[in-house]
């Protein structure tokens, strides 16, 4: 049990998506201006990535991967260059599910989304969830304390990030450094704070 929550704080802190990989900023950057937003956007990306991730490992272990087959006679068969292709449209099931979901049931925060709830599908965040999964071998359990706990992780980051944004709108800042300039003053920053993390993890 201490080694998932290890792992889910390593995945949350010291592996951070967007402030320590630096995975998925298009939609870090683009949705972090409002604290409701960037909640909506947190809550999607615990969901998807705690759905995809041991989804994934299931469909990678049990179909893709080498081996996979022995139990119908084809030991050798091995499917694992089609990963990508498996991985991609589990990914975009489960985005056009929760769009689904939100369109009926919360539509002021489907609106909010916009253009960017679709491009969750190809959101390179949520698919490293998946290939760093099968790059260091989780089992299921792990593979579903990993997917939470990045997206636990991605979903701190961008409310902290759009409450200091908020806080910094009426602030008398610079010409240079107004909107985005001071977004990636503001998001270098907090890299830096979650590298202490990192630091923490190393053995």
């Amino acid at each position: 049990m201490s080694d998932l929550w290890s792992l889910f704080l390593r995945a949350g802190f010291a592996e951070n998506m967007p402030l320590s990989l630096f995975l998925g900023l298009c939609t870090f950057l683009a949705l972090s201006k409002r604290p409701a937003t960037a909640m909506g956007l947190g809550v999607a990306m615990i969901g998807v990535m705690g759905v995809t991730v041991p989804l994934n490992q299931v469909v990678y272990d049990g179909l893709l991967a080498p081996g996979a087959w022995a139990w119908a006679g084809m030991p050798d068969l091995d499917l694992s260059y089609l990963a990508l292709i498996a991985f991609i449209g589990v990914i975009a099931a489960t985005v056009q599910l929760l769009e689904m979901v939100l369109d009926r049931y919360f539509p002021a925060i489907h609106a909010a989304f916009g253009v960017f709830l679709p491009l969750l599908t190809v959101q390179c965040a949520i698919l490293a969830g998946s290939l760093f999964m099968v790059e260091r071998r989780y089992s299921l359990p792990e593979a579903a304390v990993f997917g939470l706990g990045s997206g636990t992780g991605f979903a701190l980051a961008v409310v902290l990030l759009s409450a200091l944004r908020t806080r910094l709108a009426y602030a008398d800042l610079p010409a240079g450094l107004r909107g985005l300039g001071i977004t990636f003053l503001l998001t270098g920053l907090m890299s830096l704070g979650f590298a202490s993390f990192a630091l923490m993890a190393a053995p």
